[in-house]
């Protein structure tokens, strides 16, 4: 695995890189980095290079400077890595906040993509409800700061099947050095994110969706309604799974993902 890095608007970006074939860039989420798809490197790489950012504020890259930054900011500073490693197209995957970024990649460049997964993600933007938690979220980050957000936060994202210590500690060393300004970053630009489900219904390249049945952040329903946007789209649904069945459900994940890229991308 190769450590490489770009630079963007002041701000350094690092990525992995790995693997032979066609491209694969799989995008982290919310409280993240590159080290949450552990149990994909070994099994993709063997049918596909892959490109593994740590998005600006995560892991060892720098936050991105400036007021009022967006998901799209976080995507172009992505198109950066695509220029430098010279790649004319790739399949885009991420995981939550991700797959926001993943689709704000296709809708700004969209002929680098050709495929698209969606992660326990969605194309719709945030209802009042869920911009109000962003809210009361961003305030317990201000007073109380990162580390004691996402010892509470963190549980709520498994399945029941998954609730033990060990494993917690093990998902928590990612986010242990991420500042408290990056999250509420993070959260002001998932919170004011557009919708993009006109995106879905315009795409002609294949998209992929993977829900958990126990999803308390991304509802399978919702997903299961997206999929049938795009003119050509897989759902899998992952039982006993919650927000991160990647993780939790890594090997029934990982063969839908390579077998969703050996139907569609050409290795």
């Amino acid at each position: 695995m190769i450590s490489k890095k770009v630079l963007f608007k002041n701000s350094v970006l690092h990525y992995k890189v790995t693997g032979t074939g066609k491209c694969l860039m799989l995008i982290h989420g919310f409280g993240e980095d590159w080290r949450v798809w552990k149990y994909q490197i070994e099994a993709i790489s063997k049918h596909y290079t892959l490109i593994l950012p740590n998005i600006f504020g995560s892991g060892d890259s720098d936050m991105l400077e400036g007021e009022n930054i967006t998901i799209d900011n976080y995507a172009e500073g992505l198109k950066e890595i695509i220029l430098a490693e010279k790649i004319k197209q790739l399949s885009i995957f991420g995981h939550s906040m991700g797959g926001y970024i993943a689709l704000a990649y296709l809708a700004q460049f969209p002929e680098d993509v050709s495929s698209i997964g969606l992660l326990h993600s969605t194309a719709y933007a945030d209802d009042e409800n869920k911009i109000e938690e962003r809210n009361k979220s961003i305030q317990f980050i201000r007073e109380f700061g990162s580390l004691p957000f996402l010892k509470s936060s963190v549980p709520k994202l498994f399945s029941a099947f998954k609730h033990n210590k060990s494993f917690f500690d093990a998902f928590m060393q990612m986010g242990i050095n991420i500042s408290k300004n990056t999250l509420i970053q993070y959260y002001n630009a998932i919170k004011n994110r557009p919708d993009r489900i006109d995106l879905l219904k315009k795409v002609t390249i294949p998209v992929l969706f993977i829900s958990g049945m126990e999803d308390k952040v991304v509802s399978y329903n919702d997903n299961i309604g997206q999929s049938i946007l795009p003119s050509i789209s897989e759902i899998k649904l992952l039982t006993n799974t919650a927000h991160i069945g990647f993780y939790e459900n890594p090997d029934l994940s990982n063969n839908t993902i390579i077998l969703f890229l050996q139907n569609h991308i050409a290795v």
